[in-house]
């Protein structure tokens, strides 16, 4: 019953911004931590930025300056402002989250269907 969806991926040029959206739905009880991954074409999926639910945060070394993620709480939704954007920057992009969802014992990291995001002149 529990999913995130992802929005605002895209085609930007070298230098442009984008920001992602996830929003979670259903039955939650209660988020912990939220955050975004990306995985390119080859690589292994890496963590990109994460915040937890009293809004510490935490940046790959290759964004930092550059995005920063952020989250409302009433509103279950973290974002990914992305500034300064690269070509190696280009990737889908997965949010996920730590839910506690209506009927569960634990919390569970569930993840977005992702949304890609290119950089390219």
């Amino acid at each position: 019953q529990v999913q995130l969806v992802e929005s605002g991926g895209g085609l930007v040029q070298p230098g442009g911004s984008l920001r992602l959206s996830c929003a979670a739905s259903g039955s939650i009880v209660s988020i912990n931590s939220m955050g975004w991954y990306r995985q390119a074409p080859g690589k292994q999926r890496e963590l990109v930025a994460g915040i937890t639910s009293g809004g510490r945060t935490k940046y790959a070394d290759s964004v930092k300056g550059r995005f920063t993620i952020s989250r409302d709480n009433a509103k279950n939704t973290v974002y990914l402002q992305m500034n300064s954007l690269k070509p190696e920057d280009t990737a889908v992009y997965y949010c996920d989250a730590d839910i506690l969802r209506v009927g569960a014992l634990v919390f569970l990291q569930y993840w977005g269907q992702g949304t890609q995001v290119t950089v390219s002149s």
